[in-house]
């Protein structure tokens, strides 16, 4: 999938853009590689990597010249020589992804200025396009296979490690390249952590929280789903349909031009309602697509309209130190008029 196109017009109205992270130059040229810069005026673009990638590049790579470096001729020798070539006096550079470090060598280096755009290139990514709407379905489709083959198991006396290898085992069985992030999978009153780790206790009595996403074709999937093994306490189910009601009002709140804030606040007023708004610590949620968190975010910090096409998961929760927690995602792709949601997995209470 090749974004080139939109780095084109970016650098028509922000000047000619130097992409160095891994991720934007798989946005912008579909092409994944470990090492590689590119160069982007509002005519022409320029991929430059070593000789482990220029064949490929050069296969899968459209709108773009491919240029080896080398030892002979390192990046800034070959930017050097496109910038004077091109009468380019500065370059905008990721600042929000390059190191300092990075932008030292660089600058020591090139005959051209450095201008920072901050995040501009990553927010490039912000929306995703229906056929890049149709990548991170696939993978969520695989993810909630997985899910759905490894639940069973929850109760037959598993630690939440070895559920966690189990999840993930499947994920390479169904087809996924990679996990999106190492699952979190607690139970107990391991689940009043949001982000706690898989231990080595046995899964038991009580809530299971499981957040899991897979990588398919570089796209993420993220989910979170919270069952009960055995009878949950009227606490706890008044808890979990707390947080459902929630996440539908979020849900209900989600469109393009609504603010991350509101979309957030309609989630979080259903929660402090009940009396639980000083166990809701985090946001309703964030964006995701070729990285597990990207921008623009559903939170109460986020005061921009969120875009047309942005992906969002939908995740509020309730942690109670010491006792229990309750988390329930799915995640939203943002139109005018409201979202689609594309998690297909069931959200009433599973009891096990």
């Amino acid at each position: 999938m090749n974004n080139l196109r939109k780095f084109m017009l970016a650098a028509k109205e922000h000047g000619p853009l130097l992409v160095t992270s891994e991720v934007n130059r798989l946005y912008a040229t579909g092409f994944a590689a470990t090492d590689g810069m590119l160069l982007v005026t509002a005519d022409e673009a320029f991929f430059m990597t070593d000789s482990r990638y220029t064949e490929a590049a050069e296969q899968v790579i459209d709108g773009a010249e491919v240029i080896r470096v080398g030892n002979d001729r390192p990046y800034h020798t070959v930017i050097n020589e496109l910038t004077e070539r091109l009468g380019i006096a500065s370059l905008g550079f990721e600042s929000d992804r390059m190191t300092y470090a990075e932008f030292a060598r660089l600058s020591e280096k090139l005959t051209c200025s450095l201008k920072s755009l901050g995040s501009l290139v990553s927010e490039l990514r912000a929306q995703k396009s229906e056929e890049e709407l149709e990548c991170l379905i696939r993978a969520q489709r695989l993810a909630e296979k997985s899910f759905r083959e490894v639940l069973p198991l929850a109760n037959t006396g598993l630690t939440e490690k070895q559920l966690a290898a189990k999840l993930m085992c499947a994920f390479y069985e169904n087809g996924a390249d990679d996990k999106s992030f190492d699952p979190i999978v607690v139970s107990a009153e391991r689940t009043s952590m949001p982000h706690g780790v898989p231990t080595d206790a046995v899964i038991g009595g009580g809530f299971l929280t499981m957040d899991f996403g897979v990588k398919l074709d570089g796209w993420c999937s993220d989910t979170t789903r919270t069952v009960c093994v055995g009878r949950p306490t009227d606490e706890m189910v008044n808890v979990y349909d707390t947080v459902l009601r929630a996440q539908l009002r979020g849900i209900e709140a989600a469109r393009a031009g609504v603010t991350g804030k509101e979309v957030d606040g309609a989630a979080r007023q259903v929660i402090e309602d009940a009396g639980y708004g000083g166990y809701f610590g985090h946001s309703f949620g964030h964006s995701l697509g070729l990285e597990i968190h990207e921008a623009p975010n559903a939170s109460p910090t986020n005061e921009e309209p969120l875009p047309e096409g942005a992906v969002i998961s939908a995740e509020p929760g309730i942690y109670i130190p010491g006792k229990f927690g309750v988390r329930i995602e799915d995640v939203l792709w943002l139109t005018a008029e409201g979202s689609k949601n594309i998690t297909e997995l069931p959200k009433e209470l599973i009891i096990l």
